[in-house]
């Protein structure tokens, strides 16, 4: 019986790493174990067909990962008889690179928008292939506890789909659902701190009005403030070049999809792509007119 332990460093770390080497051990009939740790990911793995494993996880690792290296030590038979992720390990004076933030991804946003789901409109909806990562984090190996989502114990339909190996969300440290994770409020500026203006939907709604009519909404999500003012009335990005001192700076311009996007700017087959890439990254355009400010 073979036996090999794995050391992978790079970003492999909040990118669905650990599940995707679960399911490729179950895949190749393996036992062993595999774990964050300071610098990345161990695996330890035993079985007949190791190579296959090793050669997958080089050819076909999760998208949003990124191998740096990958170490193999063999070692004597430990007689495994399953295969599982295990409690990380903390290792004084090393690190490991963390993902960033990832934008919200196509399974996620279809249940956003689902009225019989029970993510429905909930804002803070994420998986094992999006949502909060580096934002988040306050140490590593980058687990829930690390993470300001350690004061938010999953419910029970949360657990099971964390524990639930064909689960989209198996091992996602930020699950959540508006039963057992953050919640959305609206707070007036001016009234008395920790004063609530509704919550939930009625929250967003009223932050939609309060953008319409020219306000500049401050969003506070886990990991910090996005400034939002109706980009295109032109006193509100006035007000708010003037209080954020950016007289020639851009702002970033949220749109729901590319054809909104060309209402206000030129956009090449390249830049669409770019726009359109899973990481959603902001992309510089070439203003058309009418202009925004």
């Amino acid at each position: 019986m073979n036996r090999a332990r794995i050391h992978i460093t790079g970003i492999v770390q909040g990118v669905g790493f650990r599940p995707f080497v679960y399911s490729l051990a179950m895949r190749h009939d393996l036992r062993g174990f595999c774990r964050n740790d300071s610098e990345g990911v161990t695996i330890e793995v035993e079985g007949e067909r190791i190579e296959g494993f090793i050669s997958e996880i080089k050819a076909i690792p999760p998208p949003l990962s990124r191998i740096d290296s990958l170490t193999v030590e063999r070692l004597s038979p430990a007689s495994y008889t399953d295969f599982r992720i295990v409690e990380s390990v903390s290792e004084e004076g090393k690190f490991a690179l963390v993902s960033p933030d990832i934008a919200t991804c196509k399974d996620c946003a279809s249940e956003l928008f689902d009225p019989n789901d029970r993510r429905f409109r909930y804002p803070f909806i994420n998986c094992t292939n999006c949502g909060p990562r580096y934002s988040i984090i306050l140490d590593i190996p980058y687990d829930r506890p690390k993470t300001t989502m350690s004061k938010f114990s999953m419910c029970a339909l949360c657990e099971e789909e964390y524990h639930d190996p064909r689960n989209r969300r198996f091992h996602s440290q930020p699950n959540a659902c508006p039963a057992c994770g953050p919640a959305v409020w609206l707070v007036r500026s001016g009234t008395e701190e920790g004063v609530k203006e509704g919550g939930g939907d009625a929250s967003i709604e009223r932050a939609r009005e309060l953008l319409r009519e020219g306000a500049i909404v401050a969003i506070k999500g886990l990991g910090g403030f996005h400034i939002a003012a109706d980009a295109t009335n032109n006193d509100s990005v006035k007000r708010l070049r003037e209080r954020k001192r950016k007289s020639n700076k851009s702002f970033a311009v949220m749109s729901p999809d590319i054809d909104a996007v060309r209402g206000f700017s030129s956009v090449s087959r390249g830049e669409e792509e770019i726009l359109s890439w899973t990481l959603m990254p902001i992309v510089n355009l070439e203003k058309k007119p009418p202009n925004l400010i």
